[in-house]
């Protein structure tokens, strides 16, 4: 559950970001700053993927290198259907029903509505908010298919990210398979949440930004790396096998938000504890090299 004063946090983040996008639209000509993430890596006994941007400055570590999104990309796909909707072609309020048969592990929301229906924006709650597995593929589905999913990179811009398989066999690793490039995850999130041309409406950023902050996944993940009374708006991913992700937005007390992407592969020999730690403290050290240290 959620603080009262962190959704208040989050509630001014949100006006801020939807209602006040950035001044100046994003623009390829930035400084890049280094970020070395070598010892950390030896630390915790995995391979990290990091990215970072925030007003011009941008940086990473393997940033141009593959890493399995894991549940990540589910904020990725309730913005796809979000942008269904305002083409016309799908209407958020469609009930949808759940059966047993759509039932896979994690299933929070969806299990709980086996013979019953679920509206498209609950369904997308639910997968956001909640990491719904069931209800993942059943936006998936009713999409279209991942062709459509797809589309919704390629039409970002986004030429790299692979789409190849529903939940749970998506966060298997196997090759490129749905794998993303942590600088190309940071590209999304600017486009799609702070950038002057992005394709959301302002009231669909809202209602995503809203689920982010809301999300109780991944506590020791962005959250424990930031300073008390930021607000982070992220989702998080994992494979049970050794990748910890999380992806989002930090939001300062006072400054510009800090679009930032974690992918942690840990060995056989790192503990979850430990991998999630090390997203922990490489958002550290990222706000160490732009002066938040």
């Amino acid at each position: 559950m959620m603080h009262r004063r962190a959704l208040m946090l989050g509630a001014g983040a949100l006006a801020v970001t939807a209602c006040n996008p950035p001044t100046a639209p994003v623009v390829a000509a930035e400084r890049l700053v280094p970020l070395d993430l070598g010892a950390l890596e030896d630390r915790f006994k995995g391979r990290m993927g990091f990215a970072f941007a925030s007003e011009g400055v941008r940086g990473g570590w393997r940033e141009d290198e593959r890493f399995v999104y894991c549940s990540t990309f589910k904020m990725y796909l309730a913005a796809a259907m979000m942008l269904r909707a305002q083409s016309g072609l799908e209407d958020l309020n469609r009930a949808v029903p759940v059966t047993q048969a759509d039932m896979i592990p994690h299933a929070p929301v969806t299990q709980k509505a086996v013979g019953k229906t679920l509206t498209l924006t609950e369904l997308m709650k639910g997968t956001v908010e909640e990491s719904d597995n069931p209800a993942a593929n059943i936006l998936i589905r009713e999409m279209g298919g991942l062709d459509v999913l797809r589309q919704f990179y390629r039409d970002l811009g986004d030429t790299t990210t692979r789409v190849d398989r529903l939940e749970p066999e998506m966060n298997r690793w196997d090759g490129d398979k749905d794998t993303i490039l942590p600088a190309q995850s940071v590209r999304n999130i600017e486009r799609l949440i702070l950038s002057e041309d992005s394709p959301l409406k302002s009231e669909m950023k809202r209602l995503l930004l809203e689920w982010m902050v809301a999300t109780p996944t991944g506590q020791q993940r962005l959250k424990a790396g930031v300073p008390e009374g930021w607000t982070v708006a992220h989702k998080t991913g994992t494979g049970g096998y050794g990748p910890a992700n999380d992806i989002g937005i930090l939001y300062p007390v006072q400054g510009a938000p800090i679009v930032v992407a974690a992918y942690f592969h840990g060995s056989d020999q790192s503990t979850d504890a430990q991998r999630e730690a090390a997203i922990a403290e490489a958002t550290r050290l990222m706000l160490g090299v732009l002066g938040h240290g």
